[in-house]
Parts: C-alpha cells; sequence; structure tokens
C-alpha cells in the first residue's frame, strides 16, 4: 500500500520560509514524477510544484520564483523549500504524483501565514 507522510509544516509571519517534506513508502519511487497541492477549506485541491522522474521541476505561477521543489530517490522524499511565503499561500499542503492518477492521500500538513 502506498503510504506518504508529509511534515514541516507551521504558522509563519509574511515574508518567512518553511521547508516541507515528503516521504513516500513506494517501491519505484524514482520513475515517478511528485508533485505538492495545497488544499483550502470548500476547495479542490490545486497543483502547487511538480519534480520529474528527470529532475525537471515545473510550478504554478504564484509560487514561481519563490518555492523550490527537489527529490531524495534514495530516502524516497520529495521537499517544498518555500520562501517569501504570502497569506494567500495558507492551506493543507499535500503530495502526491502527477501526470497520473493519484495514490491514496496522506494527512497533509498546514501551512498558515500570517502576521
Amino acid at each position: 500500500q502506498v503510504e506518504f507522510v508529509e511534515s514541516g509544516g507551521g504558522l509563519v509571519h509574511p515574508g518567512g520560509s518553511l521547508r516541507l517534506s515528503c516521504a513516500g513508502s513506494i517501491w519505484d519511487f524514482r520513475s515517478l514524477n511528485m508533485g505538492w497541492y495545497r488544499q483550502t477549506p470548500g476547495n479542490q485541491r490545486e497543483f502547487v510544484a511538480g519534480i520529474g522522474a528527470g529532475y525537471i521541476p515545473t510550478y504554478e505561477d504564484s509560487v514561481l520564483g519563490r518555492f523550490t521543489i527537489s527529490r531524495d530517490n534514495a530516502k524516497k522524499t520529495v521537499y517544498l523549500q518555500m520562501n517569501t511565503l504570502k497569506a494567500e499561500d495558507t492551506g493543507a499542503y499535500y503530495c502526491n504524483v502527477y501526470g497520473r492518477d493519484p495514490f491514496t492521500w496522506g494527512q497533509g500538513t498546514q501551512v498558515t501565514v500570517s502576521s
């Protein structure tokens, strides 16, 4: 059974930084395109950033230049470095694959940007 465990969220002031981590229990993690998603109350999860099996990143426009996604295949972990955080970045962050049907979603990690 595939499982994702997200961590690293918290409460941060506008302009601050956080680094999210997601560990995946997938036997072939290195072959998967991995992404980070954000969900706010009453809304669907939206794609924030992704990194392909070939390490090519892609970002949603609002986070371009502020967020950096990376991966460590040996640790089966994907990271999201979030800088210059804004209030609109607030939400629950999840990781999963992208470009294909998702696996079961993890519990996510809450990011709250507030003064």
